[in-house]
């Protein structure tokens, strides 16, 4: 099993990446979320991966978080998710958000994602419900209103999702949104 690469990132096409180790190139597709916090061109990148041996093809996904793979791990013993489908769920709703949405058995949220219908949304809810991984994301974030306010607001501002993730891991759960996003700016601009 290849669990982690590191090597130079020798090119970007959403959703695939080259990554060169040594000489060899891995394709390695990968969730916008992790997409999106990739160094440029040339600089030294290391990713977490799944490989998946199918009859036709080995295939790697890389994920830029542990957190991330797991989720994707579960999302892929959901019966009707394929790979493709998980990635489009990562890509679509962070791992906190998806957390989110598992706890509230929120189908609205999922089917928002391209390939998903109501019925796949409804099984994915049902059969991930009480799971660890998604369990874990939510009790070290942030209360839902809040955190969706605060992170909304520094995306805007331009932070990518690894930076407004930690900035909220930071705030005190009990604070109003106007402070808490003052708090995280701070922080932010302390790192």
């Amino acid at each position: 099993m290849i669990g982690r690469i590191t090597g130079t990132l020798a090119t970007k096409h959403p959703p695939q990446v080259l990554i060169d180790v040594g000489g060899v190139g891995y394709e390695i597709d990968v969730p916008m979320s992790t997409f999106y916090n990739l160094p440029g061109v040339g600089e030294k990148v290391s990713l977490l991966t799944h490989l998946a041996v199918r009859e036709d093809a080995h295939l790697l996904y890389g994920f830029g978080s542990e957190i991330e793979r797991a989720a994707f791990r579960e999302l892929l013993k959901v019966s009707g998710i394929g790979a493709k489908t998980a990635l489009a769920v990562l890509s679509g709703l962070s791992v906190n958000d998806l957390s989110a949405a598992i706890a509230a058995q929120e189908t609205g949220r999922i089917v928002k994602i391209p390939g998903i219908g109501k019925k796949t949304a409804e099984r994915l809810l049902l059969e991930l419900k009480g799971k660890s991984v998604f369990a874990g994301a939510i009790a070290g974030a942030a209360p839902a209103g809040v955190s969706d306010d605060v992170r909304q607001a520094l995306l805007a501002l331009g932070y990518n999702e690894r930076e407004t993730a930690e900035a909220l891991r930071q705030l005190s759960p009990d604070l109003p949104v106007g402070e808490a996003i003052r708090q995280a700016l701070r922080g932010l601009s302390k790192g």
